[in-house]
């Protein structure tokens, strides 16, 4: 069993949420996400609380409504916080600036990659290797950033490319004579 999903989830204050059917909507200060649980979970709004259980028995029930359980809890979370990534870029000449609405990025490539930015995301860019990427959505976030990331992943001889801020690259020792 779950010892994840047998914790209900609190919903703050300024925080309406709504459960029809299978469909959990939370709508807050920083916006409106919504979630649709398998059919073979039980979620309840009761005494502002959100809770979550599996209809039967099975494998299948019990393994997904622990997952439906942190979508919820995320779903809270991206309402009243939101979810932030930050990357860093390592290398000589790689940089990133804002291009209008798009995100302009220098990788050493023979030309500029143009990322164009989807619509409930926010990416900042500090300083030139710095980029930040922000929005209500987790998956979103970190689907943002995967993207960003993977088009010029860290090597692990000199370390260059685009990472995640705290992310440990391996480095491997070069050629020896």
């Amino acid at each position: 069993m779950s010892r994840i999903g047998k914790k209900p989830v609190t919903v703050p204050s300024g925080v309406t949420a709504t459960v029809d059917g299978q469909t959990v909507k939370m709508k807050g200060p920083k916006g409106q996400l919504q979630f649709i649980v398998h059919d073979d979970v039980d979620v309840k709004f009761e005494s502002g609380q959100v809770k979550v259980a599996p209809r039967a028995e099975t494998k299948r029930a019990r393994a997904l409504y622990g997952t439906a359980r942190a979508q919820i809890a995320n779903l809270v979370e991206g309402v009243t916080k939101g979810f932030e990534r930050k990357l860093e870029i390592t290398g000589v000449g790689y940089r990133a600036a804002m291009q209008g609405k798009n995100l302009q990025l220098a990788l050493g490539y023979s030309h500029d990659v143009v990322y164009q930015i989807p619509e409930g995301i926010t990416i900042t860019v500090g300083k030139p290797t710095e980029i930040t990427v922000a929005g209500t959505d987790a998956q979103r976030v970190g689907q943002v950033a995967a993207e960003i990331r993977a088009y010029r992943p860290p090597e692990p001889y000199k370390g260059k490319g685009v990472k995640y801020a705290g992310e440990f690259i391996f480095r491997k020792e070069g050629k020896k004579k």
